[in-house]
């Protein structure tokens, strides 16, 4: 063509800008993509989709219906119409003098038009079917762009005359339009009204206001392309518009009446909807993404065509750069598969009185006189021409219409490819000229020259040679614009002189000149008409017999062109009508050709063919001959081999075995992604997932209606374990039970899919999935299809699966499974692109990522076995079928070639089967790849011992011709007595599988089934079963296919008609797994020496040796070149006789090896692979070998079969050459099809014979498919994509714009799905057409996901997988980890006489209890690293207790349990329930509650100054405070009386101190409680308050002061203790003046941590007095139930300290068999803060400080008193608490780890300082390195560390002896004990020198000082006369590791002498 240019740009810039596009809109808010030619070429401010105003795309149809009516101008209320004058009409379609407007009332009567004034429809919104006629004044209405309209209104009614209108309001009333939005001329004047040929009044264009091409919205029932006509009026260049719908069962419309012009009122959707053809090698080199492909118009049988001359002249501010206009049932874009419903009712058979002109109902401007269409036209040419309309006016036809078909797709290609530069002109680039017509035209004839003689053109492939052609015409231009701001006058630029209308027809015929008369030229002087005259004229008399294409030029008019092109090949014309046809229709035509008996003339045409006569003749004297001896299929076998036998003597096949079950790891990593993508949802701020509130997962899968789909499915979910792990069902599992789970879209579905939402609804805690399975099949919208009522099951899965009930349920997460998700990724989906799940790829940078035994092979993987040198190709197409197809469609142009081709193939199949039975002259009747299919199916059961045989699947898509394939097959096999050699199926999505009772049986013995009724219901079931399976329905629906498929015959899918799901769809038949371990083989580079002068050619690529000397020798059989790495040209195979007379073709050169094996089962066997033993050898050392190996040899003349003249050997279908030289190697690859012999010898050597299911894991299924299919696949386009990837995506979406990339090689998924979501929009029939908000975050449904994988690779099993997991997390959710560790030091627990024996006790018994001795052993398991508290001198051994944990095992994870969450639990932040919202203070219709802060001062004496702390009170909580006044200062905190029985009323306050756990802090007790009311109050510190409040809004904080944001938790009791102590006096004194006694006010208060989760009780039975007979159990209860029993207590007031045991499974029946214990209590503790008032918490402990506070309590002599059966479960928590203290360098740079030996350090010295409170670094150093302090107290358990007034952790390995100081304190008799350490830590008056003196210290002893700092270090020394017995040296002094402001601790350390 003279055009080099490529497509892109001539630099990066594309590249980069797409490139950069996906990755921002990946990460960017607002999910659609910015378009790529918008920043490639358009300026950034100006957005191309902005419409004017900023107002949305108004659709015209929701407005006729009175829908949306109002604009975003309009007022938001109603528009009041003004009463009607009394006594006037109202009625709709009359004006108000009782008139009749109605169009079609009124079309014939004469209507007086004034002067100047048009007469328009308007739409009433009460009368959507209907016009009313007005008269309008044409000033105020738009010209042809849609400009010029004078504001305002001029109009008369054409009913009762009255004139002068001045205001469209007054008008509108008048005509009685009854408007409820504001009356507008634009809004409701649609259409200029014309009269036609017949002088009839009916509806023109629309109106083209000023942006109304975004409002028009297509019509789904437009059955016809648009109609083109302006005013008569108005002169120069026309409108394009189109009309309404046709109503297709209205047989007065002429059948698919034919416009030319675009497509739709939509110009901003460009359409060149050609059909789905795509060239071969010769198509041009870089064609962008195919916008569409055919159109879905019905056949024309009446054609009115319109002039029109330049493109639309719309003007629209955001005018797209490609026009978009197509008509959603109009034309199909990607090939005109239209959405299932979407056809159109017209007949496509021709009927009487629809012919000839009086049947054109569209008005015309006709140019000069109308042309007669001859008679013959079809019987003459054999072909119906297609005529494509295109630039100019174009003439009537008249006469033989059904023998032409008229296509406006080249017209609206010159349209979009003139609107390019639009987008440029609107933002100033003025310059850049649309290109010429002619040039356009010129163009087109040079792309018809280059294209092949098998090639078809295609409106994709013209659009992009001009896009092409036009860029670079103006590549200076848009580059100075994309660079530069546009500038008001930018420089002109120099064209090549542009070609003139005069030169126009000379280039055209000089360039068809070179074509050899492929293309003919026809200039004509006044107009089209005679040029077609002329054309019709050539064709009769047989002129243009070898011409494709004729092009009509009229170049005579003023300054513009007249032009159209005859489409007139046979190929291409057949093709190209057929394309027209949607589905419906095409089923429609060949059935109607079936039941007419048309097909019968193909079946005369068979029996002349055949020389020995009829078929059926031969093959009923074949049956006479060969009765009562014809060979079981088992005995036939012609190898012998040694079979297997079982136990019973039957033969058992070791190929065969059952696929073992199990999950893949990828369907794991898809099933985690799933559960990655619910829980994201669910962590959104967005709560529209509430995770922790679901206790189980339900689910309920959606298929098509297909009962081998339904069956397989419900298989699935049976045997996946699935039932069973979501607890839905118990053993054994039932397939009835299964079935509950699976819901085929049939016309029942409706109801069980009721039932499921009724189920949901009922079920609020259960979490519904809705998996739609199959998602791409039927998306037609409920809502805008015609068909829906008539038709329920239309539209269903709309209906049902986007009902509101689903879209607004809370608890279903609806899940679309496809293996094409292309049609639910446009502009409107509701699936947002962070829901989609894609399935990963395997391999990433060479890196296997998820190790599998087995490999995907899908469309890329059969793909590249073309490849030469790869294998021998999976795909292939048969050359001689093709050609056969081709003439028979010469001879019978009448016939659909569906029927032909479905003729073909059947009488193809009966001569193989009739050539393989003994009737070896009908293998000239039959192809190479069928005979290959027919004899590998029938004689690979005779290759295994228990006649396991392959699948041919057998595709025809059309049910009819199925049910003729059948029928067929089924005879000539009776006839062949064939019946129980292999069995043929006929699969119809909406039946079941019939398999005969020999094979029934055959099945249930290989399976080895029991149950006499099985019948197989799945075609997985049917794996082994020799077999043809006539696979029907227009798309397959999911069906999976078994193993032993091995040939997938494609040759009958629809090729005409194709977009990238169905072609994808189609292929997906044949994916498969193979084995990993067994690669596919490479090909051998196999050098093929020149020395033979004759070949080995090959019939066929496994043909069987017998009968291989049956076959002549193809004479075509070249000489073989080596090999070179290109794509083969030689997939047909066509080497037979028959297919070179039929073709004419030749074979290619190329030597391949065979794939991975050759298909199952031939007679003779290929070699075994040749192993690493045998790559070196010589072929006949190899052959040697191979004989020893049990092969066996035969005679190349088997018996029974006919030998023939021909010496040639025949092996593999390409040559494999095997040189007589010995030295030199054949390499052969495993399961090669070539035969290793010596050409000389008539022998072969043969592999023993083996079972086709051997090899079904080794190799995928050989495709056979339609020749243009064939090329579209293995021809790229400039991204290296096949071009089927460029095809448009589904029938139910269009593509925005042509002006668009290419989809690219490199693309992700996600990207690729970015792209879709860009690129293409949903057709007013699918289901997302009315959600409207473009990439707007808020139209994406949250709970809906995309899992999109390819077909075959096991989506199923990821799903049920997901289903697994997601239940089980839901588990995990409703599951905690509990601490789970025994109580420690068991052994050394006190044995006293003194028990609490009272066993059946609820209560402690006061008396009893005092007598019992004080534990001071700590059992709780959290203190294993702590120091043992001794009681006794002998309590411990030393060797007793070493250390419990390694130093580096410290921070192991302690020992959990899961324990399943009971209903009493306490819950963190994520839990939210019905229940817990008014509790929490969360709901959705509330705002968050308010709170007030308070401020609650008092004097504290161990602080020295008053303390303020902070309340902040939610108001719903202020009952619980006393106020002086409503909002007034805070008094006290209530306090009930001991005196109170409220069972429903908790008396103790529970303060729960926190830190760093504001989202996992266990503070929601509503459950726990039992809905008892409570007081509950959160202790935070200051910094952390915001945080709390903001997840805990509803609860009662307490923040401590600032000075506490570093402490630790014994500061938080200390004040807590205080605070409460200070709260009861105020409260004492309070109610004092109420009349109660002090003594009554409740003294108690809970205090908690932050992990407590479950409380339980252990029910004990103590019937029997001896030990051995008492039972317990324990039980969970509330802490309600707990807090009630114990705040019941008799003498409760007497007890300091209540608790509790922690939890253990592992809890001995002793510990509980004692109900209450006088020891430490942890965790959850009841304080008397009156008893306790003067023994204080420490304030600056960190840990262990409840430890030391109980020891205090006793000490001073209190009651402690543990609850035995009672027990508290704590929730392991990985955050906050104190993991929060962290101890860091202060030099910020220091990234060395800071260990404990240097918390540490001498006073002045250098030593680095640390970030932590000295307190801290203190107890830690103590704890890990006390051993420093107190060497000799190591291991030393019977000399503790005595330790005054606290207690310190000094490790595991020290004992330590608690006394207290203070008087008549309770401490241990000390008098015996020695002692190896004295602690004294910041010890006060208490301590004097007296006190130390009792107590007696080893020789060598150790001891330790801590002061606050060194002055009151030397004056503890001094005051306590510590150096008369101890000796001090000055190096002993040290201090904590903290600079001076941190008010380090002192330590001094000295020797006892």
């Amino acid at each position: 063509m003279g055009n080099s240019y490529a497509g892109q740009l001539k630099s990066t810039r594309f590249e980069e800008v797409l490139h950069n596009s996906i990755e921002a809109s990946l990460r960017s808010n607002t999910l659609v993509p910015r378009p790529i030619f918008s920043q490639l070429y358009l300026e950034a401010e100006q957005q191309l989709s902005s419409l004017e105003g900023g107002s949305r795309a108004d659709n015209e149809e929701e407005e006729e219906d009175g829908e949306g009516g109002l604009e975003p101008s309009s007022p938001p209320n109603a528009y009041q119409l003004p009463p009607p004058p009394e006594g006037c009409c109202t009625t709709d379609g009359f004006c108000q003098a009782g008139k009749d407007l109605r169009l079609v009332s009124i079309s014939s009567e004469p209507i007086e038009v004034p002067a100047g004034f048009l007469l328009v429809g308007a739409k009433s919104p009460s009368l959507p079917d209907h016009l009313l006629v007005c008269a309008v004044d044409k000033r105020f209405l738009p010209d042809d762009n849609g400009h010029n309209a004078l504001l305002g209104f001029s109009g008369n009614c054409v009913g009762c005359g009255k004139k002068g209108f001045c205001y469209f309001t007054e008008f509108s009333n008048h005509i009685n339009l009854k408007l409820t939005t504001q009356p507008k001329k634009q809004k409701h004047l649609k259409y200029y009204l014309v009269r036609n040929a017949q002088g009839a009044l009916t509806k023109g264009p629309l109106i083209c206001w000023k942006g109304s091409e975004f409002r028009g919205r297509q019509n789904s029932t437009n059955t016809c392309s648009s109609s083109l006509f302006p005013p008569l009026e108005s002169s120069g260049s026309l409108a394009a518009f189109p009309t309404e719908p046709v109503p297709g069962t209205n047989p007065s419309v002429p059948v698919g009446a034919q416009q030319a012009g675009p497509a739709s009122d939509h110009p901003s959707v460009t359409t060149a909807t050609g059909p789905a053809v795509f060239n071969g090698k010769d198509s041009p080199k870089h064609p962008q993404l195919v916008k569409s492909s055919l159109s879905a118009l019905p056949r024309p049988s009446a054609l009115g065509i319109l002039p029109n001359s330049g493109p639309p002249k719309k003007r629209h501010k955001g005018w797209s750069p490609e026009s978009k206009s197509t008509t959603d049932g109009g034309f199909i874009q990607g090939g005109g598969n239209r959405a299932k419903h979407e056809g159109t009712s017209i007949p496509c058979v021709p009927q009487a009185g629809l012919v000839g002109p009086a049947s054109v109902t569209f008005p015309v401007v006709a140019s000069g006189e109308p042309v007669s269409v001859p008679d013959n036209l079809l019987k003459i040419c054999k072909a119906k021409p297609v005529i494509f309309k295109g630039h100019g006016n174009f003439p009537y036809l008249c006469g033989n219409l059904n023998d032409v078909v008229v296509s406006p797709l080249l017209y609206t290609c010159y349209q979009n490819s003139q609107s390019l530069a639009r987008a440029y002109e609107q933002h100033g680039a003025s310059t850049m000229q649309p290109i010429s017509e002619e040039t356009q035209l010129l163009l087109t004839v040079y792309y018809l020259v280059q294209l092949a003689a098998d090639q078809v053109p295609l409106m994709e492939d013209l659009e992009q040679i001009f896009l092409r052609s036009w860029r670079e015409s103006h590549l200076t231009e848009i580059r100075q614009y994309q660079q530069a701001p546009p500038q008001p006058f930018p420089p002109a630029t120099s064209t090549a002189a542009p070609v003139t209308s005069a030169q126009l027809p000379w280039l055209a015929g000089l360039a068809a000149s070179s074509c050899n008369d492929s293309v003919h030229v026809i200039e004509c002087a006044y107009s089209l008409a005679e040029g077609l005259s002329e054309m019709f004229r050539l064709l009769i008399e047989g002129k243009l017999s070898k011409t494709n294409y004729v092009v009509i030029i009229c170049a005579c008019r003023n300054a513009a062109i007249d032009s159209c092109i005859a489409v007139t090949g046979k190929y291409q014309a057949r093709i190209l009508s057929e394309s027209l046809l949607s589905p419906a229709e095409y089923q429609r035509e060949v059935h109607y050709e079936l039941v007419t008996g048309k097909v019968d003339s193909l079946g005369t045409f068979f029996s002349s063919l055949c020389p020995e006569g009829d078929i059926d003749i031969l093959l009923d004297k074949f049956h006479q001959e060969n009765q009562g001896h014809v060979s079981s299929p088992f005995t036939a076998s012609s190898t012998k081999k040694t079979a297997v036998l079982d136990a019973s003597g039957v033969p058992v096949c070791t190929s065969y075995h059952q696929e073992p079950r199990g999950v893949r790891p990828f369907q794991l990593a898809v099933a985690q992604k799933l559960l990655s993508h619910v829980c994201s949802i669910a962590d959104s701020s967005t709560q529209n997932l509430d995770l922790g509130s679901f206790e189980k997962v339900d689910f309920l899968i959606c298929i098509p209606p297909s009962e081998v789909t339904y069956q397989q499915t419900v298989f699935h979910v049976w045997h996946s374990g699935v039932l069973l792990e979501l607890g839905l069902e118990k053993e054994p599992v039932t397939k009835q039970r299964a079935e509950q789970h699976v819901l085929k879209l049939d016309t029942e579905a409706q109801a069980r899919f009721k039932a499921f939402l009724q189920n949901s609804f009922q079920n609020p805690h259960t979490l519904f999935v809705l998996i739609h399975d199959h998602a791409h099949w039927d998306l037609v919208s409920a809502v805008h299809n015609i068909y829906s009522q008539s038709d329920p099951s239309v539209g269903l899965v709309d209906r049902l699966l986007n009902c509101r009930e689903v879209k607004e349920a809370p608890n279903i997460v609806t899940l679309h499974v496809t293996s094409f998700p292309y049609a639910l990724q446009t502009q409107h989906t509701l699936i947002s692109p962070y829901n989609e799940i894609h399935w990963p790829i395997s391999f990433s940078n060479g890196v296997d990522l998820y190790h599998e035994s087995k490999k995907y092979f899908g469309l890329s993987e059969f793909i590249d076995s073309t490849l030469s040198g790869h294998s021998l190709p999976l795909l292939r197409y048969d050359s001689s079928f093709e050609a056969m197809v081709t003439a028979l469609g010469k001879r019978f142009p009448r016939l659909h070639s569906a029927v032909i081709r479905t003729f073909v193939l059947v009488q193809h199949y009966a001569a193989a089967m009739m050539a393989v039975s003994g009737l070896p002259q009908m293998k000239n009747h039959t192809s190479v790849e069928t005979l290959e299919i027919t004899q590998n199916l029938l004689n690979s059961p005779k290759q295994c011992p228990c006649g396991h045989g392959l699948m041919v699947l057998l595709r025809v898509p059309c049910s009819p011709l199925a049910a003729v394939a059948y029928e067929r097959l089924a005879h000539v096999r009776a006839r062949l007595a064939l019946e129980e050699h292999f069995e043929i199926i006929l699969g119809h999505p909406s039946s079941g599988i019939t398999v005969g009772k020999h094979f029934v049986k055959q099945l249930k013995m290989w399976q080895k089934i029991e149950d006499a009724e099985w019948r197989p219901q799945t075609y997985l079931e049917l794996e082994g079963l020799p077999c043809i399976l006539i696979f029907s329905g227009m798309d397959p629906h999911g069906e999976s296919l078994p193993r032993s498929l091995r040939y997938c015959d494609l040759r009958l899918i629809n090729s005409s008609c194709l977009v990238r799901t169905a072609l994808e769809q189609e292929l997906g038949l044949a994916a498969y797994f193979v084995s990993n371990d067994i690669p596919l083989e490479k090909g051998p580079k196999n050098e093929a020496l020149e020395s033979d002068g004759e070949k080995l050619s090959s019939t066929d690529e496994d043909e069987e040796a017998g009968t291989e000397g049956c076959f002549e020798a193809g004479s075509t059989s070249e000489q073989r070149g080596p090999v070179k790495r290109e794509r083969s040209h030689s997939h047909d195979s066509a080497s037979s006789s028959l297919s070179s007379r039929a073709s004419g073709s030749v074979l290619y050169g190329e030597s391949l090896a065979q794939p991975s094996g050759p298909p199952q089962g031939e007679l003779t066997r290929s070699p075994p692979p040749c192993g690493p033993a045998e790559e070196g050898r010589a072929p006949g050392e190899i052959q040697r070998l191979r004989v020893s190996q049990g092969s066996t040899v035969i005679s190349r003349h088997s018996p029974g079969l006919v030998p023939q003249p021909d010496s040639s050997l025949r092996t593999g279908r390409r040559s494999l050459q095997v040189p007589a030289a010995p030295s030199s190697q054949l390499s052969s690859s495993s399961g090669s099809s070539s035969t290793c012999a010596v050409p000389t010898a008539n022998v072969l050597v043969l592999q023993a014979s083996q079972c086709s299911m051997a090899k079904a894991c080794r190799q995928p299924p050989i495709v056979f498919l339609p020749k243009l299919v064939y090329d579209m696949l293995l021809s790229t386009d400039s991204s290296g994509l096949p071009k089927s990837a460029s095809l448009l995506p589904s029938p139910s979406v269009m593509w925005t714009s042509s002006f668009r990339p290419l989809l690219s090689k490199m693309m992700t998924s996600t990207e690729q799905s970015l792209y879709y979501r860009q690129w293409t929009v949903p057709r007013p029939s699918h289901m997302d057409y009315g959600n409207r908000a473009e990439g707007r975050v808020d139209s994406f449904h949250p709970r809906r996901l995309l899992l999109s994988g390819p077909p075959q690779i096991g989506k199923t099993g990821a799903y049920l997988q997901f289903l697994s997991i997601l239940s089980r997390m839901l588990i995990r959710l409703t599951e905690v980890d509990v601490y789970d560790e025994e109580e420690i030091n068991t052994s050394f627990r006190e044995e006293s006489e003194w028990r609490y024996l009272q066993l059946a006790d609820p209560w402690p018994d006061l008396e009893l209890f005092q007598k019992m001795p004080f534990d001071y052993i700590i059992h709780d398991p959290k203190y294993e690293d702590a120091s043992l508290i001794c009681s006794h001198p002998q309590t411990i051994k030393s060797e007793d207790r070493g250390m419990s944990r390694k130093p580096e095992d410290l921070y192991v994870r302690r020992q959990t349990a899961r324990m399943r969450l009971s209903k009493y639990a306490a819950y963190n932040t994520y839990h939210h329930c019905e229940q817990c919202q008014q509790y929490m203070g969360f709901h959705p219709h509330y705002q968050l509650s308010e709170s007030t802060l308070h401020v609650f001062a008092f004097s504290c004496s161990m602080l020295g100054e008053e303390v303020q702390l902070h309340f902040i009170i939610p108001k719903s909580k202020e009952h619980h405070f006393v106020f002086s006044q409503p909002g007034g200062q805070l008094e006290s905190m209530r306090l009930p009386l001991v005196t109170d029985k409220s069972h429903e009323h908790i008396k103790s306050p529970t303060f729960t101190p926190t830190t760093g756990r504001h989202e996992h802090g266990l503070f929601n007790l509503y459950h726990a409680m039992d809905g008892a009311n409570h007081l509950h109050v959160l202790v935070v510190k200051e910094y952390e308050m915001a945080i709390y409040k903001k997840y805990w809004p509803n609860h009662i904080m307490l923040v401590l002061p600032s000075i506490f944001n570093s402490a630790g938790v014994g500061a938080a009791h200390f004040l807590i203790k205080e605070l409460c102590y200070h709260n009861l006096e105020l409260e004492r004194s309070r109610q004092e003046e109420l009349g109660v006694k002090p003594q009554d006010v409740w003294p108690f208060i809970v205090i908690a941590d932050d992990s407590c989760v479950m409380w339980n009780v252990a029910d004990v039975d103590c019937a029997g007095e001896r030990s051995r007979e008492f039972s317990w159990s324990e039980r969970n209860v509330s802490l309600k139930y707990i807090m009630l029993h114990i705040e019941a207590s008799p003498n409760i007031t007497h007890y300091a300290l209540l608790g509790m045991r922690k939890w253990a499974s592992k809890t001995r029946g002793r510990e509980v068999q004692e109900p209450f214990s006088r020891c430490h209590v942890h965790d959850f503790i009841i304080l008397n803060v009156d008893l306790t008032q003067n023994v204080q918490y420490n304030q600056n402990r960190f840990t262990c400080d409840d430890v030391d506070f109980n020891l205090r309590v006793h000490s001073a002599g209190l009651l402690l008193c543990r609850f035995n059966r009672f027990s508290v479960m704590k929730k392991q928590i990985a955050v906050g608490g104190h993991r929060s203290f962290h101890i860091t360098s202060k030099v910020s740079d220091s990234s060395v780890a800071i260990v404990p030996s240097q918390y540490i350090c001498a006073p002045d010295s250098k030593h680095t300082f640390l970030a932590a409170p000295a307190q801290l670094l203190l107890e830690k150093f103590l704890q890990y390195h006390s051993h420093r302090f107190f060497p000799l107290s190591l291991k030393n358990h019977s000399h503790p560390v005595l330790s005054v007034d606290c207690y310190l952790n000094l490790g595991p390995q020290i004992s330590v002896c608690y006394v207290s100081s203070r008087p008549h304190s309770l401490n241990i008799s000390c008098s015996d004990m020695v002692f190896s350490g004295l602690l004294l830590y910041l010890c006060d008056s208490f301590v004097g020198a007296s006190f130390l003196k009792k107590f007696h210290f080893l020789k060598g002893a150790t001891l330790c000082v801590i002061c606050q700092d060194r002055n009151s270090l030397r004056q503890t020394v001094v005051r306590l006369e510590l150096e008369d017995e101890w000796q001090f040296r000055l190096r002993d002094e040290f201090q904590t590791a903290n600079a001076k402001e941190d008010r380090p601790l002192f330590f001094l350390t000295a020797r006892h002498i």
